[in-house]
């Protein structure tokens, strides 16, 4: 075990092992990036790192430490995040976390909250944490794990040190996933889908996400200019729960990515849904390049105003009618 194990983000592990190793460990960090690639991994790791019976920097994975740890046991980590049947992180788990951080810490090392989503804190809910942001206290180390800092206040952010991690190379996904015991075709194919993340990877196949995705494909595809009734429809076939909803949006970023792509390059070892290649084929030739140049644009804001709790179903349907607008 160790932080060796982790797959990818090579140039974010070395710079907080130097810092634990170095005693210059930031008193709050916000992890930035995609969902499903690793951050909280990572986190936990840390928190593995800082606990360890080994003290060298890494963690063993099998000393007293790093086993309540992972298993979520720890007196000095906490993981803060929705509580059941709510849809945000609110400003009571924030003041039971900041009387938490106040007790001695029971092991003598510093004590590690972890917030994820963060971008789920409501706005009483970050306004109450930027007192421990600004006043933290002694021997407390604050990890906040989000997909995009645009929720979070600009104080909040500007109190962290914010480290960003992409997506990971295809080759460490289905790499990763053969480790796992997936075959190779299915491995690769998993990790084209997976745009980098081995979460999402694991999730595809495990959650019906292939059969999903083909569902979704067949839907936009069979979408005509000037067809906002259909647009309308469809938007209400696919507009589920939160999480349902943000998982189609990942995909959606990625297939108009694949059609932006494939107009340029006619590769279709490019491609992230590299299964979908003849829907791919007849819409990149028929789409105008700057209405799918707009539709990838929009993708981003979408997942915002879904994080929001804005209406999911009109958000789908802003974006379909982008997709159908004749001329």
């Amino acid at each position: 075990m160790g932080f060796s194990n982790i797959v990818g983000h090579t140039r974010q592990l070395e710079s907080l092992r130097a810092a634990l190793v170095g005693g210059r460990l930031h008193h709050a960090y916000l992890f930035l990036g995609p969902e499903g690639i690793g951050k909280q991994t990572i986190a936990m790791a840390l928190a593995q790192a800082i606990h360890c019976a080994a003290g060298n920097g890494d963690f063993c994975g099998s000393c007293d430490a790093c086993v309540r740890i992972q298993s979520g046991n720890h007196p000095d980590v906490r993981l803060v995040g929705l509580l059941e049947k709510k849809k945000e992180i609110v400003i009571d788990q924030v003041r039971q976390l900041e009387r938490e951080l106040a007790y001695r810490s029971f092991s003598g090392k510093p004590k590690m909250a972890i917030i994820d989503p963060a971008t789920l804190l409501n706005a009483p809910a970050q306004n109450a944490l930027l007192k421990t942001l600004e006043e933290p206290p002694e021997q407390s180390i604050l990890v906040l794990i989000a997909s995009s800092g645009g929720p979070l206040l600009p104080t909040v952010r500007s109190r962290c040190l914010s480290l960003t991690f992409g997506p990971l190379p295809r080759d460490a996904v289905a790499e990763a996933l053969i480790a796992r015991g997936k075959a190779p075709d299915e491995a690769t194919l998993l990790a084209a889908l997976s745009i980098g993340s081995l979460g999402a990877a694991m999730m595809i196949e495990s959650e019906g996400w292939l059969e999903k995705r083909r569902n979704w494909g067949e839907i936009i595809g069979a979408l005509e200019p000037g067809d906002y009734r259909g647009a309308m429809a469809a938007a209400e076939t696919i507009a589920g729960d939160r999480v349902e909803t943000l998982k189609f949006l990942e995909w959606a970023g990625s297939w108009y990515r694949d059609l932006m792509v494939y107009a340029v390059t006619r590769d279709a070892d490019k491609l992230a849904n590299p299964d979908l290649i003849e829907r791919i084929e007849t819409l990149s030739a028929k789409t105008p390049f700057d209405r799918l140049l707009w539709l990838f644009s929009q993708i981003g804001e979408a997942a915002g105003q879904v994080q929001r709790n804005v209406n999911r179903r009109m958000i789908i349907e802003k974006l379909l009618f982008g997709a159908v607008k004749a001329g």
